[in-house]
């Protein structure tokens, strides 16, 4: 679970908040700099790497591994992270620094469009990444086929299913989805492999039937 800056606070060390002080320092500047009101001042390139950049590497190691994934998204809602600089961190971050990018896309203002790097982490088979991309943003941008199928990978990469945010609000009465969660028990059973626990329940969603318009009076 992610941590609040009060809570990361009472928990760090002075020589990592002084250095945490500083990060989020950099990336308020780095927002700042980017704002319509610095109009008079030169468009930094989308391809240069704001030093808070850098801060977002080396989380782990000022802050400590357990603290790493807090303290790199609070420094992209701090620099209120542009999608090139979301792109790269994910591109060039290890598995740890692509997670904390999934699990904070839904506080930046960036649209659909980092649903590449949603799409990307689906494609992979890290528990840690797939249960980071079906979080809120990925329940509010992926169309209904691509989240049918985040679904079945948290299945098949055993990520229990609790991780898919909006889940009884999107399953709800998706008779798509009942045939494919049918069709994957099936698959496993037919195999001898155990079918997941938790897909009778999405399935006792997906096969509710939808209430029938009432006409307005």
């Amino acid at each position: 679970m992610l941590r609040s800056r009060k809570e990361l606070d009472a928990e760090l060390e002075g020589a990592a908040r002084a250095w945490l002080d500083e990060a989020l320092a950099e990336a308020a500047h780095d927002a700042a700099a980017r704002e319509p009101a610095r109009a008079g001042a030169a468009e930094a390139s989308p391809y240069a790497s704001p030093p808070w950049e850098l801060r977002y590497a080396t989380a782990g190691r000022h802050c400590g591994p357990a603290h790493a994934d807090s303290v790199r998204s609070l420094l992209l809602i701090e620099a209120r992270a542009p999608l090139p600089s979301v792109t790269r961190l994910y591109e060039q971050g290890t598995a740890a620094e692509r997670r904390a990018v999934l699990l904070t896309l839904h506080h930046l203002d960036l649209g659909s469009t980092a649903l590449p790097l949603v799409e990307d982490a689906l494609r992979t088979n890290d528990p840690r990444l797939v249960a980071a991309a079906v979080g809120p943003y990925a329940a509010t941008h992926l169309d209904p086929h691509a989240w049918r199928h985040a679904v079945l990978k948290c299945l098949f990469t055993g990520v229990p299913l609790t991780a898919v945010a909006r889940l009884d609000e999107r399953a709800r009465g998706d008779a798509e989805l009942a045939r494919m969660l049918r069709d994957f028990a099936a698959e496993r059973t037919a195999a001898g492999r155990d079918v997941p626990a938790d897909l009778s329940g999405a399935l006792t969603l997906a096969e509710i039937t939808p209430a029938a318009p009432t006409e307005e009076s």
